[in-house]
């Protein structure tokens, strides 16, 4: 991902969870009825990531809507409290998949072709991206990218109908191994479409050009790797 994050503008659309005023953004496209991605952001929103994510999709043909999970006036303003809110919503998973359903909602409205959607989601959105396929939303595809890999183990497995792919960081030391390994046991007992692709000598945010885990090489292939999945599912 490589283009001016100020070259293009992203159009924010306003909807609602209730009384919950909502803001995302949307890539400016045109044409309607193209095939749609949902980008879920890490636990701190809408960054400069995600843009970038929506600015490059939009570019190789997509219409892309960044979610907001938060909703107005809940921002994290550091770590610590991007980790409370984040962690309220994935202890209470089905306020987040409602979250991500009412995102996919307004990813339609702004054009997107209802046949054709996937999810990518960043570190806490790559948890909702496995979300998204656990709520059988109608995506045909998920993308976890650096997410949480862990499921209450009180949940159980159900069928995954979407395809899942799970982008890992090899060193990312917010997954356990049972985390990995309970996953591996879900997606086979959901019966879906699934693979994981590990990356060396990777911290957990190595996508991320502002962070010090960013590793350039691996980000660049895991960018690649996304795409491929999504020419496949999508086009």
């Amino acid at each position: 991902m490589m283009s001016n994050l100020n070259a293009q503008s992203l159009k924010q659309i306003v909807y609602k969870d209730g009384a919950q005023k909502l803001n995302g953004l949307v890539t400016d496209q045109t044409t309607k009825s193209l095939p749609g991605v949902l980008i879920l952001p890490a636990w701190k929103g809408a960054d400069n990531e995600a843009k970038q994510a929506a600015i490059d999709l939009s570019k190789e043909g997509y219409v892309a809507f960044i979610a907001d999970i938060y909703g107005e006036g809940n921002n994290p303003k550091d770590n610590s409290e991007a980790a409370k809110i984040a962690g309220k919503y994935k202890a209470d998973h089905t306020a987040y998949q409602k979250r991500i359903d009412l995102a996919l909602k307004e990813l339609i409205k702004a054009g997107a072709d209802p046949n054709r959607i996937a999810v990518i989601g960043y570190c806490f959105g790559g948890t909702g991206a496995l979300e998204a396929a656990r709520a059988q939303l109608s995506v045909v595809g998920v993308v976890s990218i650096h997410g949480g890999l862990a499921k209450d183990a009180a949940r159980k497995n159900n069928p995954l109908k979407t395809k899942v792919l799970i982008e890992h960081p090899s060193e990312d030391e917010s997954v356990k191994p049972e985390d990995i390994s309970n996953l591996i046991i879900e997606m086979k007992e959901g019966n879906t479409d699934w693979q994981m692709i590990t990356y060396a000598n990777s911290k957990h945010t190595f996508t991320n050009p502002e962070s010090p885990d960013y590793n350039k090489t691996m980000a660049d292939r895991a960018w690649q790797h996304t795409l491929l999945f999504l020419k496949e599912i999508l086009n």
